[in-house]
């Protein structure tokens, strides 16, 4: 599995569904350079069961991202066809309904494989016929991006395991802590902890007083 962290967050241009039902065409993350960071997360599929569970969870905290000035984007090899049925369906019957924030249709599965999270990959067999092993989705890979594009933290679960959507939150909350203060967070910091100096002296500062 790759690692991003320190690297341009791989840009594309794809159809994706906004606002719960509307067609973008090219949409990019590109458009988020120099003005917000971005969540970008990708999960395997529609119409499934823990994805629900997290689609969800992103949108009841999205206004928290928001506030933070965040984009909330998320991505599946589903086509955009798959995704708007989806969005469309009532939770009770196993939807999204009520999600706004862009879903990304990877139906090339080429975002996922930029992004090193598609779990398999293309071989050829001894008769010279392609093949692909695995299976071609996408594990729950969830990328944090700075405002210059570059990835800061990323994490990545097999499909059965649910992501924290609160961790995501937290990580924005210490990555913008740093960006405006300097200063660099610590093993469990949120919001309101001390933070520490990146030398000797402020480790020492900070485990003395903890």
């Amino acid at each position: 599995m790759g690692v991003l962290v320190g690297e341009k967050a791989p840009l594309f241009e794809a159809t994706a569904v906004v606002n719960g039902g509307e067609f973008v065409e090219k949409f990019s993350l590109e458009q988020y350079i120099g003005k917000k960071h971005v969540v970008f997360f990708f999960y395997p599929l529609d119409f499934t069961f823990v994805c629900p569970t997290e689609l969800i969870a992103f949108q009841e905290k999205l206004a928290e991202f928001e506030k933070r000035n965040v984009a909330v984007v998320g991505c599946s090899v589903d086509s955009q066809f798959s995704h708007w049925a989806w969005l469309n369906t009532e939770k009770k019957d196993g939807g999204i309904k009520g999600v706004k924030y862009p879903l990304v249709a990877d139906i090339s599965k080429t975002i996922a494989e930029n992004y090193d999270v598609l779990g398999g990959e293309y071989d050829y067999n001894e008769d010279g016929e392609m093949e692909f092993h695995g299976e071609a989705v996408a594990y729950r890979g969830l990328f944090l991006i700075d405002k210059q594009g570059i990835v800061r933290h990323q994490v990545v679960n097999d499909a059965p395991l649910g992501r924290s959507v609160d961790e995501a939150l937290r990580m924005v909350d210490a990555l913008q802590f740093f960006e405006e203060n300097g200063e660099v967070c610590p093993a469990n910091w949120k919001p309101g902890d001390d933070a520490m100096v990146a030398d000797a002296a402020g480790v020492a500062k900070y485990l003395s007083s903890h």
